[in-house]
């Protein structure tokens, strides 16, 4: 029988340089990397990228799973760290506290969902301030603010809207909880960018209160008459 690792086989496993590197890409990373995207960002052939993430996976540093995008040819696999990797100090950890605790304090005062929408749709229209999006790139801008906030977009382009899924969810820990306040911030966050920016309404939002996978549809807005 295989002996589990320790902490000791993954701060082994660290030792070398570029599993360091690689592991400050994906600790710091908002969304799962493939190794097509962890080769980019440090300069590096996929080939030589590919065994230091096969042997940080086959000591429990990191989890893998395919890519939502369904494109065809051979899958590609998406990593992320584990919940057992060691955090290295590189985030705050009061903050999950934070949010953690202002999250139980809303549930508890019994705050309902909509509160959590107009938050997240302050928040979507700075997000918009601080973009070049216009409304020509509205459907566009969306997308990409998706993926730099770790939503890992699916899309899939139809021919009166365009469906954008969710392949991971950032605040999956604290949505599994309390999804009726953190599944509204998220909804928020993309309807305030979306009507900032103009040129696109979302719709039909499915969050984890519905059966649907997680999703929201873009659909652009008519021109002006």
């Amino acid at each position: 029988m295989e002996r589990p690792a320790t902490r000791l086989d993954l701060l082994k496993t660290l030792g070398d340089n570029t599993r360091y590197a690689i592991y400050l890409e994906l600790a710091r990373s908002p969304r799962p990397l493939s190794t097509a995207d962890v080769a980019d960002s440090l300069g590096l052939h996929p080939n030589t990228v590919r065994p230091h993430l096969e042997r940080m996976r086959d000591v429990g540093l990191l989890e893998v799973r395919p890519s939502s995008s369904g494109g065809p040819g051979r899958p590609v696999h998406l990593y992320s760290l584990s919940a057992e990797a060691p955090s290295l100090g590189l985030e705050p950890p009061v903050f999950p506290m934070l949010s953690r605790m202002l999250l139980d304090l809303a549930a508890d005062a019994g705050l309902p969902s909509e509160p959590a929408v107009e938050a997240g749709r302050s928040q979507g229209r700075r997000l918009a301030h601080r973009s070049d999006a216009t409304p020509a790139t509205c459907v566009a801008a969306t997308i990409d603010l998706l993926d730099q906030l770790g939503f890992d977009p699916a899309v899939v382009v139809g021919e009166d809207d365009t469906t954008v899924g969710f392949g991971h969810c950032p605040f999956a820990e604290l949505a599994e909880s309390q999804p009726h306040l953190v599944c509204s911030l998220h909804r928020g966050i993309v309807e305030g960018f979306v009507d900032e920016v103009g040129g696109a309404e979302a719709v039909d939002f499915h969050d984890l209160s519905h059966r649907a996978p997680c999703r929201v549809g873009l659909v652009a807005a008519a021109p002006p008459t």
